[in-house]
């Protein structure tokens, strides 16, 4: 190394050291200075975010009498709800309990429940939404009651889908046998109805099963 030195003259031995200042300013300013900058920024941004937290978190707790009134309202509420949810210590029982509150609905207002259906239940946080389809048959004005019933019952009810079908005979066409002892129907409607249950791990509910009942056309 000392021969090659030596050999170097007075200009080549300056561009050598020069470039070896070179060299060690950009591995000082990248090794060094850089990270020092960097983290200079970063110091700085969180200077000035943190006094934004810190207002934003005494607010949050100025807030706190307030947001505990409206959880307690907000649980008030859930539990007025209690009574609107369908009954049963399963999901095939909150089902089936479904199926009767509607059933006892058409039936009041003289329409004929020709089929239902469960559906699969779906899960909505710690309830259940549980859903049935039905077909029935009836007149306008009494299918037209049986919804209105249904969304205003005093249980937590919804109609989902409705589908209507009019079987209304223009006067003149020929009529199907045993017209004259079936109930009057223009109307055949298929409806999804749904509610709402409490959501139990070990309760399997019965899906997908379907009921026919007798119906003349």
């Amino acid at each position: 190394m000392n021969r090659f030195w030596q050999r170097l003259s007075r200009r080549e031995r300056g561009l050598v050291i020069s470039t070896g200042v070179i060299l060690l300013v950009f591995i000082g300013k990248y090794a060094l200075v850089t990270p020092f900058l960097e983290r200079r920024a970063w110091v700085k941004q969180q200077l000035e975010i943190q006094p934004q937290l810190l207002t934003k978190n005494l607010r949050y707790m100025g807030q706190k009498d307030t947001m505990a009134a409206g959880l307690e309202l907000a649980r008030g509420q859930i539990q007025a709800q209690e009574s609107k949810l369908l009954t049963g210590d399963t999901l095939s029982v909150s089902a089936s309990d479904l199926q009767e509150t509607v059933q006892a609905m058409a039936a009041r207002e003289g329409t004929q429940v020709i089929t239902t259906r469960v559906l699969n239940p779906e899960p909505a946080g710690s309830f259940s939404k549980i859903g049935i389809q039905l077909e029935i048959g009836g007149q306008i004005q009494q299918v037209a009651n049986l919804i209105r019933g249904i969304e205003s019952s005093p249980k937590l009810l919804m109609i989902d889908e409705i589908n209507v079908r009019s079987l209304f005979r223009p006067i003149g066409f020929p009529q199907p046998p045993a017209a004259a002892q079936a109930p009057a129907q223009n109307l055949r409607i298929s409806l999804m109805v749904s509610g709402y249950a409490r959501s139990l791990a070990s309760s399997p509910a019965k899906t997908e099963s379907q009921t026919s009942n007798p119906a003349s056309e």
